[in-house]
C-alpha cells in the first residue's frame, strides 16, 4: 500500500492499478462502477482565505497578523511586491511586500505560491530591512519560508519596462494606469506569453536559463529601443541570489497537497490587492494583471475548491484607492482631505496618497457576489470618529433610474449618481474599544446597517493600528 504522511491511503486507488485490471467494454458490468477502486473520500484539511473587498489598502496585513497567531502555515497567491501590507507588533511597524505577513509568527510556516511573482533582490531586501526593526520575530524567517518552483520570477528590466510603459501611455493617450513600477504586469505578460522563467528554471541548468534569459531580453529589446540590459552582470546576481533560495524551494503542488491531507493544520491564505482590482472583475484596465479574489487562492497555490473553508473580506469604514480609475464616492472636497490626513493614507508600496471617499457599498456587495464572503473585518472605524455625518453609498443611479450590477465600462461608471444614506457621527474617541458595548451607540448603529445592507456579518471592527484595537464580535 501507497500513503502519503500517513493519512491519506492510495492502496484503492490507482497507485494500485495494473494493466490486468483493465476490463474490456464487451465484459463490463451492467452497473458501470461495479468494481471500480476509488480513494477515500477526504477533501482535508479546511484554507481560511483572507481577501481586499475594496482596491486594496484595506488593513488585509493586520486582519492576516491576528489570525496568523493561531495559524500553522500562512501562504500568498498572488500578486508581487505590488502588495503592501503593514503590521504593527508591540510598538514595531513592519511593512512586507512579498512576504506573508505571517512570518512574524515564529510558529507559523509561510508559503509563497506559484501565483506570486517574485523579485528575488526585493525579497531579501524586505526580509534584511524588517529583521533589523530590533525584534526577535524575523529570527530564522528563511527556515521558515517554502517557495513554489512554479513561481515566476520578476527582473529589473521588467521594473524598467514597466515605467517606459506608462511613460508611452501618457504620451500615447494623454493618461497612465498608475502602476506601482515593481515590473508586475509585464511578468505576468511574459507569464501568459508563455517566455516567462520560473524559479524551477533558475535553480536547473544555469547555462539553459541564461541562454532563456538572453532570448527573454532580446524581445523586450526589440519592443523597447531605449531599453538596456547588462545580461551578464545580471545573470550573475541571479545565480547568487538563486543559490540563497535553493534551500528554500519546494515543489508547491504536493507541498500543499500534503499539508492539506496531513495531521490537522489550520492554514491561512493571504490574497494581495482587493476585489476591484481584480483583471476579470476589477475597474479594468486601472487593475493589477492578477486574480485577486477567491479563485486565485485555488489557482495560485494549487488548492482545490473543496478546500476553501471560510473567506473573510477586509474593507475600511470608508473607501480609498490609490492610482486611477472610476471612484463614484470619492469626496473631492475637506472631508476627503480629512479622511486621507487622519487614515494617514498614503501606500505603502509607492508613497502615494490615496484617494478618499465614504463607504461604497455597492462595491462590497459586487465583491460579495464573486466571493461569497462568509464574514467581514471592517478596518478604521476611528478615523471617522471626529465627523458630523457620515454618509455611506448603497445605491448607484443611471438617467434616475437604480441599476442593480456593478457596471463593467469604466466611461460608464464614472457617470453614475451614487445614493447615499446619511449618519449622526458619534462625535467619541472609539480607539480604546476592546468590546462590542465600548462603542458608542452611533458607531454600532452604523456597523449593524453595512452588516444588514451586504448580508454578510461583520466579524471584527478595527479602531487602531495595533494587534489588541481589533474588536472581534462573534
Amino acid at each position: 500500500q501507497t500513503s502519503i504522511n500517513g493519512n491519506v491511503d492510495l492502496g484503492d486507488s490507482a497507485a494500485s492499478w495494473s494493466a490486468k485490471d483493465h476490463k474490456s467494454s464487451t465484459n463490463s458490468p451492467s452497473n458501470p462502477t461495479q468494481g471500480l477502486k476509488r480513494p477515500r473520500n477526504d477533501t482535508g484539511n479546511k484554507v481560511t482565505v483572507v481577501l481586499g473587498a475594496q482596491w486594496g489598502d484595506e488593513g488585509k496585513g493586520k486582519v492576516v497578523d491576528l489570525l496568523a497567531t493561531q495559524s500553522d502555515l500562512v501562504c500568498r497567491c498572488q500578486g508581487g511586491n505590488n502588495a503592501g501590507h503593514t503590521v504593527v507588533v508591540e510598538g514595531t511597524e513592519y511593512d512586507f511586500h512579498l512576504l506573508p505577513s505571517g512570518i512574524i509568527n515564529p510558529k507559523s510556516i509561510c508559503v509563497i505560491g506559484n501565483g506570486v511573482v517574485i523579485h528575488l533582490p526585493g525579497l531579501f531586501e524586505e526580509a534584511e530591512k524588517n529583521e533589523k526593526k530590533g525584534k526577535s520575530s524575523l529570527k530564522g524567517w528563511e527556515k521558515r519560508l517554502i517557495v513554489s518552483d512554479r513561481a515566476h520570477l520578476v527582473f529589473d528590466f521588467h521594473q524598467v519596462v514597466d515605467g517606459i510603459q506608462e511613460t508611452q501611455r501618457q504620451a500615447t493617450e494623454g493618461k497612465i494606469i498608475g502602476t506601482t513600477k515593481k515590473g508586475i504586469g509585464p511578468t505576468y505578460t511574459s507569464k501568459a506569453s508563455r517566455i516567462g522563467l520560473r524559479v524551477c528554471d533558475l535553480l536547473g541548468d544555469f547555462k539553459e536559463f541564461s541562454t532563456k534569459f538572453k532570448n527573454l531580453v532580446a524581445q523586450y529589446q526589440s519592443m523597447y529601443s531605449s531599453l538596456t540590459v547588462d545580461t551578464d552582470t545580471q545573470l550573475k546576481k541571479l545565480k547568487e541570489y538563486g543559490e540563497r533560495l535553493r534551500p528554500m524551494v519546494r515543489d508547491g503542488v504536493y507541498y500543499m497537497y500534503e499539508a492539506l491531507h496531513g495531521p490537522p493544520k489550520k492554514i491561512l491564505v493571504e490574497g494581495a490587492n482587493a476585489a476591484l482590482l481584480d483583471i476579470d472583475f476589477g475597474t479594468y484596465p486601472f487593475v493589477t494583471s492578477s486574480n485577486c479574489t477567491v479563485g486565485g487562492a485555488c489557482t495560485g497555490l494549487g488548492i482545490p475548491p473543496l478546500n476553501i473553508g471560510e473567506v473573510y473580506g477586509v474593507s475600511k469604514a470608508y473607501t480609498t484607492r490609490v492610482g486611477i480609475g472610476a471612484f463614484p464616492t470619492e469626496q473631492l472636497n475637506a472631508t476627503g482631505e480629512l479622511l486621507q490626513t487622519r487614515g494617514h493614507e498614503v501606500g505603502v508600496t509607492t508613497g502615494r496618497k490615496r484617494r478618499c471617499g465614504w463607504l461604497d457599498l455597492v462595491i462590497l456587495r459586487y465583491a460579495h457576489m464573486i466571493n461569497g464572503f462568509t464574514a467581514i473585518a471592517l478596518t478604521k472605524l476611528d478615523i471617522l470618529d471626529v465627523l458630523d455625518e457620515i454618509k455611506v453609498g448603497v445605491a448607484y443611479k443611471i438617467n434616475g433610474k437604480r441599476i442593480p450590477h456593478f457596471p463593467a465600462n469604466m466611461e460608464l461608471l464614472h457617470k453614475v449618481e451614487v445614493e447615499y444614506e446619511t449618519f449622526p457621527g458619534w462625535k467619541s474617541d472609539t480607539s480604546a474599544a476592546r468590546k462590542w458595548n465600548d462603542l458608542p451607540q452611533k458607531a454600532q448603529n452604523y456597523i449593524r446597517f453595512v452588516e444588514n445592507h451586504i448580508g454578510v456579518p461583520i466579524k471584527w471592527v478595527g479602531v487602531g493600528k495595533s494587534r489588541e484595537c481589533m474588536i472581534q464580535m462573534f
